[in-house]
């Protein structure tokens, strides 16, 4: 055993203070994304995960949290979430048995139509 103490809480944390808030929002987003994409199945073992209604609610979030902020976290944070985010609206519709209208699937409202 080592007698050295043990470091506490704010020791190992950062002072959310200190976060800038381009950070906060993409982790947030990366978040958002990986859930997404588990319950659309694209993880190991996919298909015990896999639940559509939760994946929509995910994307809906992801599409409302980067439409907002893209003007706020410049196009150089921005352009990959939103890469990410049209893949995993085109992955939805591809899950779907029976595919939601042009414009009509999780988080169009926000982004538009998504086409192939």
């Amino acid at each position: 055993m080592s007698d050295a103490p043990t470091p506490g809480f704010d020791d190992l944390t950062r002072d959310i203070a200190d976060v800038p808030a381009v950070e906060v929002i993409t982790t947030v987003a990366v978040h958002l994304m990986s859930a997404a994409a588990v319950n659309l199945g694209l993880a190991e073992e996919g298909a015990d995960h896999k639940d559509l209604d939760e994946a929509r609610k995910l994307i809906q979030a992801l599409a409302g949290l980067v439409t907002a902020s893209a003007t706020e976290i410049s196009s150089f944070h921005a352009a990959p979430l939103r890469d990410g985010l049209k893949s995993l609206q085109l992955a939805f519709r591809e899950a779907s048995v029976v595919p939601d209208e042009p414009g009509q699937g999780p988080g169009e409202k926000f982004t538009g139509p998504v086409y192939g």
